[in-house]
């Protein structure tokens, strides 16, 4: 049966007027205007061959009508079930019958032709059909079989002992031009299921790229949150439990004073990681940064390392070095580098049994660098994470740091040995950010 291109677009209604229309339609509007004028041309010559049989009178005339009126049901029919199929409207798929259909189409045509050569001018609409539902070869073949037909009812009518040429050549190039006008047809159909099979591509390709940046945004909103949590709030977390161990051995030992020291270190400690998580949950930078510059956080850094350390029994110098002159660093560097000093002197404090920790900055112009230096245990960065487990801080701190400083265009170098400390190295060139840092 006839397919149904799909509807005309919006730009199409929006052109003025039928002509106007045309020449700014897509394939698919002319397709539709092709098909509309298809279905029209056959019912206006069947209708025509109908009333003027009527007029000619004779004894059959009501079984010619009869046969008319099948004849426009069953090309109804399946005209409106096939739209209605190509719509999505209904689940009968009428394609499969769509040869049935045109043999029927066809032979009732030749049926209405032997009755009245007025009949003979619908041939032509139904060439498109035949054009359409067979292959090409079988459809010239039919085509060429409906024009002689079409000739011999002309003849027949003119009662000549040889065909008028008119009767021959009209129908001829009609059935030339019904050939060239339906290979068009098919080439524009062609085209319009080309562009909508592209269109459909398109839909889908966007859908998935949609779901697959948001799967992205997902899983980097979660190494977000793990990054911040593991280098503040595990951090925080794991000093109170260390001064919370301290303080009850102080009060064990009858130290109330000094137990009263340490349990304030954990009230502020806990403040400040509380702080903390609100920031991150914000997306916001780190607390220890508003009102304050990078160096003003790092020495408070420093002193509450010292702090800690010694609220643990462990006694620590920790110091801030500055080299060159101070400058105005983007947020993204300040968190970074704050972030990178946070967990680099906890695990120095932790693990490391150092005597002296150095966090040294220098701000070189298009760079910046910062070094964390401890005089503790050390360890082989060589050997994989599972073998030095959390005393070498090479595990998911160690990788949380190198992502963040990955997504600044920097570098991060790890300096260690067995018994000659560790040395954190980064670097952050300020001139090749990211444009959204900038």
């Amino acid at each position: 049966m006839p397919a149904t291109p799909p509807p005309p677009t919006s730009e199409t209604a929006r052109s003025g007027g039928f002509l106007g229309a045309l020449e700014n339609a897509s394939s698919a509007a002319i397709l539709r205007v092709l098909r509309v004028t298809l279905h029209t041309g056959f019912a206006v010559l069947l209708a025509v061959g109908l009333v003027r049989m009527l007029m000619a009178g004779g004894s059959l005339r009501w079984v010619w009508a009869g046969a008319a009126v099948v004849l426009a049901a069953v090309y109804l029919t399946g005209t409106v079930l096939e739209k209605r199929h190509a719509e999505d409207r209904i689940t009968f798929n009428p394609g499969r019958y769509g040869l049935v259909w045109l043999g029927l189409v066809t032979a009732l045509w030749a049926f209405l032709l032997a009755g009245s050569a007025d009949f003979a001018w619908l041939a032509f609409p139904i060439f498109f059909l035949h054009l359409h539902l067979l292959p090409r070869r079988p459809a010239l073949l039919t085509i060429g079989l409906m024009t002689v037909a079409v000739i011999a009812s002309q003849w027949a009518v003119s009662g000549a002992t040889v065909p008028h040429a008119a009767a021959v050549v009209g129908p001829v190039l009609g059935a030339i031009f019904s050939v060239v006008t339906g290979l068009a047809y098919a080439a524009l159909y062609r085209e319009a299921e080309n562009q909508r099979r592209a269109a459909d591509e398109l839909r889908r390709t966007r859908e998935e790229l949609a779901r697959s940046q948001h799967e992205a945004g997902v899983l980097a909103e979660r190494a977000r949150l793990a990054r911040e949590i593991h280098d503040t709030l595990a951090q925080g977390l794991s000093s109170i439990v260390l001064l919370g161990r301290a303080a009850e051995q102080s009060l064990a030992d009858g130290d109330a004073a000094t137990a009263s020291g340490r349990l304030a270190l954990v009230q502020q400690t806990a403040a400040d990681n509380l702080d903390e998580a609100r920031s991150f949950v914000r997306g916001l930078s780190s607390p220890q940064l508003e009102g304050s510059s990078l160096l003003g956080a790092l020495r408070r850094l420093c002193d509450k390392t010292e702090a800690a350390a010694s609220a643990s029994g462990a006694a620590l110098h920790c110091r801030l070095e500055v080299d060159g002159e101070p400058q105005e660093l983007p947020q993204s560097v300040r968190v970074t580098l704050l972030r990178a000093a946070q967990a680099s002197l906890a695990n120095v404090r932790e693990h490391a049994r150092a005597a002296t920790a150095v966090v040294s900055v220098a701000f070189l112009g298009s760079e910046v660098t910062m070094d964390i230096y401890d005089d503790g245990a050390g360890f082989d960065p060589s050997a994989p994470a599972g073998a030095s487990g959390a005393a070498d801080g090479s595990g998911y701190g160690l990788r949380s740091l190198r992502e963040r400083i990955a997504a600044l265009n920097g570098s991060l170098a790890v300096e260690s040995a067995p018994g000659e400390g560790t040395v954190v190295a980064i670097r952050l060139p300020l001139a090749e950010l990211p444009v959204e840092e900038q």
